[in-house]
C-alpha cells in the first residue's frame, strides 16, 4: 500500500502536482484547506501532507506560516519546488473585453496582477479556496466568468483555455513543504527551518542573534516575519538555514539562539529540493 499524502484539493491544483512529484505512486487525499492538510496528518488519515509555503512572486503563504508557528506540532520532512504557469480559462471561447469576473486563489490572482490590470481592468476579482475550486465555481457561473488555474484543471473540469502563461514573471515558482510527525534524517544536503520571537525589543537584537549562524559559517537561505498575534508591532521571525539540526555547528547555533529568545520552535530539518 502506498503512502497517503494529503493536499489542498480538489484534483488539478498545484498542490496535487507537488504531491505527485514528491512521491509518484502515493495515494493522494484532497482536502478543502491548508489547516485540513495538517489535520489529516495529525489524525492519521494521511501519512504526510503537502502545503505551499512561498512563491517567487507573492512571497510567503501566510496560512501555512501561521499554521506552522501557532497551530501545528508537525515537522517539515521535505520540500518540492514547482514551476507555476497560470492559464486564463472560461466556459467557451470569449473575448477578453466580455469577461466580467475572474475567479482564482488569492496567491494566483497576485501572481497575475499586472496581466489582470492591463488586460482585464474592468473585471471583478473573486477569491477561491484553491485554483481547482475556482474552475469549478467558474463552470457553474455565467458565461462572462473566467478563472485562472492550471492546464490540468482546465482539462479535468472541461474549461476552455483562452491564454496560457499569464503569470507576471516567467520564472514563477512555488515552494511546497511536506509535513509529517517527524523530520528527515541527515543527507548531507539539508536545510533547517525554525521560528522564534523575543520577549522584549532592543537595538541590534535580531542581528545579534543571526550572528550566531554567521560566526559559524552557516548560511541563511530565508528570513521573514509574521505578527505574533498577541501584540501590535511584535513579530515571530522565520528562518531557513543550511545544514541539519543534528550537525554540530548548526546545533551550537540553535542552542545559542535559544538562550536569547523567549520562544524558539524548530520546524524541521530536511533535504534541500533540487530544481529540475
Amino acid at each position: 500500500m502506498g503512502k497517503r499524502i494529503a493536499y489542498l484539493g480538489p484534483a488539478g491544483t498545484y498542490s496535487e502536482q507537488a504531491a505527485r512529484e514528491w512521491i509518484e505512486k502515493a495515494i493522494l487525499i484532497p482536502v478543502e484547506s491548508i489547516p485540513a492538510v495538517a489535520n489529516a496528518v495529525s489524525s492519521g488519515i494521511a501519512d504526510e501532507g503537502i502545503v505551499p509555503i512561498e512563491n517567487s512572486i507573492e512571497g510567503g503563504v501566510t496560512f501555512t506560516l501561521d499554521l506552522l508557528i501557532h497551530d501545528s506540532e508537525l515537522s517539515i520532512c521535505g520540500e518540492v519546488i514547482v514551476p507555476i504557469h497560470q492559464c486564463l480559462m472560461a466556459h467557451n471561447k470569449i473575448d477578453l473585453a466580455d469577461i466580467k469576473n475572474v475567479i482564482s486563489h488569492p496567491q494566483s490572482l497576485g501572481q497575475c496582477r499586472d496581466f489582470l490590470t492591463s488586460k482585464l481592468p474592468g473585471a471583478e476579482l473573486t477569491a477561491s479556496l484553491s485554483n481547482s475550486s475556482a474552475v469549478q465555481e467558474m463552470m457553474a457561473a455565467s458565461l462572462e466568468t473566467a478563472a485562472i488555474s492550471s492546464r490540468r484543471a482546465a482539462v479535468l473540469y472541461g474549461a476552455t483555455i483562452l491564454l496560457e502563461n499569464v503569470e507576471d514573471r516567467s520564472n514563477n515558482e512555488t515552494r511546497f513543504v511536506v509535513l509529517s510527525h517527524r523530520d528527515h534524517e541527515p543527507t548531507g544536503n539539508d536545510k533547517t527551518s525554525l521560528c522564534f520571537e523575543y520577549g522584549g525589543n532592543a537595538p541590534g537584537i535580531l542581528s545579534g542573534s543571526l550572528r550566531e549562524f554567521a560566526s559559524r559559517d552557516i548560511n541563511l537561505t530565508k528570513i521573514e516575519s509574521r505578527p505574533n498575534k498577541k501584540s501590535l508591532g511584535r513579530y515571530v521571525f522565520l528562518v531557513d538555514v543550511e545544514g541539519h539540526r543534528t550537525e554540530d555547528l548548526v546545533a551550537e547555533s540553535l542552542d545559542a539562539l535559544n538562550n536569547q529568545v523567549s520562544m524558539m520552535k524548530i520546524l524541521g530539518s530536511y533535504p534541500s529540493a533540487q530544481r529540475k
